[in-house]
């Protein structure tokens, strides 16, 4: 009964706001909320209050007893859903595969169904000594992605 209010609530919230979406969702056995949400353009402390008054102030405080806590997905979150990837073109990922490739490039495309990665290698020459430098391209399917990350910089 409780759970249900909360999901309606958080449903209703989500849909004011098409940007955000669902990361996490869980709710203790002593009603303490816990959600995780992203968003297209990043997530501010703004957005994190706006979930949690959208709950907060539509559920009745002596009828209920229960906490809430919006967060959103930390930067050295893995990301979880492809909608995530899109705000990320741009920037390094580190992808480990299903069958346990693990890849680090700059996040060059993303669409429905993959991921493209970008990076330099140095490689031998075809002929002759030394090396080259090589632009490397992997397409990684969504559904072989076992994690990826984004790599920050410092």
């Amino acid at each position: 009964m409780f759970k249900k209010l909360v999901e309606d609530l958080l449903q209703n919230a989500l849909d004011e706001r098409p940007d955000l979406f669902l990361i996490d969702f869980s709710l203790s056995g002593d009603n303490a909320i816990k959600i995780i949400i992203d968003g297209d353009n990043g997530v501010l402390v703004e957005d994190c209050m706006f979930i949690s008054r959208a709950i907060d102030h539509n559920i009745d405080g002596e009828e209920h007893d229960f906490s809430i806590e919006v967060l959103s997905s930390g930067a050295a979150s893995p990301l979880i859903l492809p909608r995530q990837y899109k705000k990320h073109v741009g920037r390094n990922l580190e992808i480990k595969t299903l069958d346990s490739q693990n890849l680090e490039g700059e996040l060059t495309e993303v669409n429905d169904e993959n991921v493209v990665l970008c990076w330099k290698a140095r490689e031998p020459k075809p002929v002759g000594k030394g090396k080259v430098t090589v632009t490397k391209i992997a397409t990684v399917a969504f559904e072989n992605i076992k994690e990826a990350k984004v790599k920050i910089k410092f």
